[in-house]
């Protein structure tokens, strides 16, 4: 436990007010800046109150604690989270402006920006708001047929033909793509050989509990909550498929970045202050946990979420395991920085699945997209390290290597393709 844990725990989590985790955040030791660090001069916010959509998932964290603890306020903000049904509707109003930012997808704002996800619109990544934490959920029915994992899925498959269906969240998004790599990488070809749904988050554990699906890759809670519930048990963690991988990001359009930069700056801050402080130790954790899974934000109970943000995995056959690769919001800087690489992964397996007829330009949307510049600027003065490099390197489930050096060549290597 780190010296950040010495702040006082609610006695429950009804006593999670505002006011006092203000006092929580306000006994920590100073988390950067001083109050109002970019809130005057030139480097005023141009817009002081941002909408800020969310999904009720468990990595929509640092955006609600950013609002809730009043980092916010600190450099001339206010965040609005507004709580949204699916990311079908998060696009729509981000690109029609209803919303400011979001916590989103990262393969959504690439497919936006490509017009392979609904209207064609330019838009901007800000930072990466966590890694890792999401898994893929197969139903006791299959478990009991013997499908606990990808080769033993692919095996039943094989052996008892009918029809099987997968969900994931979002058509580009992150989920379908670590869905699609991870049943490609048993065999299983997730275009011909099972028919694949689009059900919103929350939706999943429903779904499958009236037997409208196989299996779903989904962000947590939903995968400890399907166990929880006797419907269905963890096949494979996401952390598994790519580990660190990037996950959501705060996202907007390339509009609001350009006419409101000293805002964008300013809520970066802000949430990298929250990311910081939720990774912080084990009491901050808990009070996140207890935060989040209130009805105005993911509505579930806080046994849901605390397990598995502590990389206290279960999956629902008994095994249990420690996984230090579990979801993390900040991990010293190193979560949050909006590598060039990490996007141009999303446009590889776009190209791989179809979604893309050509090969794109893969480091010019990037480069397009990723606001390395600002996040940079933002990290810089809360003096968070930023990598020399926008690309990173990557070895998948397969043994793959991934860096980024030739994405076409990478996306035409796999056998599997849609």
């Amino acid at each position: 436990m780190t010296a950040r844990d010495n702040s006082t725990a609610p006695t429950s989590p009804t006593d999670l007010t505002r006011r006092s985790l203000l006092a929580a955040a306000a006994g920590l030791p100073a988390l950067g800046l001083a109050g109002g660090a970019w809130a005057q001069g030139s480097d005023k916010p141009e817009k002081e109150e941002v909408r800020i959509g969310f999904i009720p998932l468990t990595d929509c964290a640092s955006v609600v604690m950013a609002s809730v603890l009043g980092f916010d306020k600190k450099y001339g903000v206010k965040i609005i989270p507004t709580k949204e049904a699916s990311w079908a509707g998060v696009r729509d109003k981000l690109v029609n402006g209803e919303l400011d930012m979001a916590h989103v997808l990262y393969g959504l704002i690439y497919g936006v920006h490509l017009g392979v996800a609904g209207p064609k619109k330019d838009m901007a990544v800000l930072m990466t708001l966590n890694r890792n934490g999401q898994a893929i959920t197969l139903s006791k029915k299959l478990a009991d047929a013997g499908a606990v994992d990808g080769a033993s899925l692919a095996k039943v498959m094989a052996k008892d033909k009918r029809d099987y269906s997968f969900a994931q969240t979002f058509p580009t998004g992150t989920h379908a793509m670590w869905l699609y790599y991870w049943l490609a990488a048993h065999g299983v070809n997730p275009m011909k050989d099972a028919k694949v749904i689009t059900v919103p988050p929350p939706q999943m554990v429903a779904n499958m509990r009236v037997g409208n699906m196989d299996g779903f890759c989904v962000g947590e809670p939903w995968g400890h909550r399907a166990i929880i519930d006797g419907i269905g048990i963890t096949a494979t963690t996401t952390q598994d498929i790519w580990p660190e991988h990037p996950e959501k990001v705060l996202g907007t359009t390339g509009d609001f970045v350009k006419k409101y930069p000293n805002t964008a700056r300013a809520v970066i801050m802000a949430v990298l202050e929250a990311s910081r402080w939720i990774d912080a130790g084990l009491i901050n954790k808990n009070k996140m946990a207890e935060t989040i899974a209130d009805k105005a934000y993911v509505n579930t109970g806080v046994d849901a979420i605390n397990q598995r943000i502590l990389g206290r995995y279960q999956n629902g056959l008994g095994k249990t395991w420690d996984d230090p690769r579990h979801m993390k919001f900040f991990d010293d800087g190193a979560v949050n920085f909006p590598y060039l690489s990490d996007g141009m992964w999303f446009l590889t397996q776009h190209k791989r699945w179809g979604l893309l007829k050509d090969h794109p330009d893969y480091l010019g949307t990037a480069k397009a997209i990723n606001q390395t510049k600002l996040y940079a600027e933002a990290a810089g003065a809360l003096k968070i390290s930023v990598p020399k490099d926008p690309m990173r390197s990557s070895k998948l489930l397969d043994g793959v290597v991934w860096d980024g050096k030739d994405p076409a060549k990478y996306a035409d290597s796999f056998k599997v393709k849609g």
